[in-house]
């Protein structure tokens, strides 16, 4: 209704359940025929635990996205030329992933921060695997860092803080509309097809952290991705 586009349509979907992501990959590939463009999104910055056993903002900002395009990536394939675009974030630079205790808090009293960046590295190098998989189906991938964007990410932050941060959010922070303009650009821009799985920000390629870098570990992480979510190296997912 506030677009003023008929063709706009609402389907729900909740990161913080796989189920839901299932449900609704269901739902969209039975109603619509073509898919060109998927922009993972959604991000939370809060703890907690989802109903699947793990932790709220890994689920949501890494393992649900990881499920939904795995799930949506043959009709993206059927579809090229199409796009990926994951929302990543410059806190990747503080992430710091564990396989072995991969989708559950990071210990010590920064554990929800940590997570956070823990699954923004986990985007970036998700992109990086992702394009590695897909070379020569002309489906590509991008990792975006939107810049600091005054958002209701921040919501779930502590009660004592808000009166610190919030204040410097409205004067220093993009609006949601500037914050949207690098993914609308790694959406839409021509020519970037070569840049498949490379990282951007500010509406230009840019070098991620050296660990964002790390093809060995992109590949480890999108493995025991796979096992989290279910898929176990089936499901539509391709190989390199």
């Amino acid at each position: 209704q506030e677009t003023g586009n008929e063709e706009v349509r609402f389907m729900q979907l909740d990161l913080a359940s796989l189920r839901s992501v299932r449900a609704f990959a269901s739902a969209f590939l039975r109603q619509e025929p073509h898919l060109h463009l998927l922009i993972n999104n959604a991000g939370v910055s809060a703890g907690g635990t989802t109903e699947d056993g793990f932790s709220l903002p890994f689920q949501v900002n890494h393992l649900g996205h990881f499920l939904l395009t795995q799930l949506l990536l043959e009709r993206l394939q059927s579809c090229a030329p199409s796009r990926v675009v994951i929302v990543a974030s410059r806190a990747h630079c503080a992430g710091r992933l564990h396989l072995d205790t991969l989708g559950h808090p990071p210990p010590g009293l920064l554990s929800t921060f940590q997570d956070y960046c823990d699954s923004k590295l986990a985007n970036v190098l998700h992109a990086r695997e992702l394009a590695t998989r897909l070379q020569g189906t002309q489906v590509t991938c991008y990792a975006v860092h939107p810049g600091f964007v005054n958002t209701e990410l921040f919501r779930h932050m502590p009660l004592w803080l808000k009166p610190l941060f919030l204040p410097l959010a409205w004067l220093f922070f993009l609006d949601a509309s500037e914050g949207a303009q690098t993914s609308l650009h790694c959406a839409t821009h021509q020519g970037l097809e070569r840049f498949s799985g490379r990282y951007f920000a500010d509406c230009r390629l840019q070098e991620p952290w050296p660990v964002a870098r790390d093809d060995r570990l992109a590949r480890a992480l999108w493995e025991a991705s796979e096992r989290l979510v279910g898929l176990g190296g089936a499901g539509g997912s391709p190989s390199p």
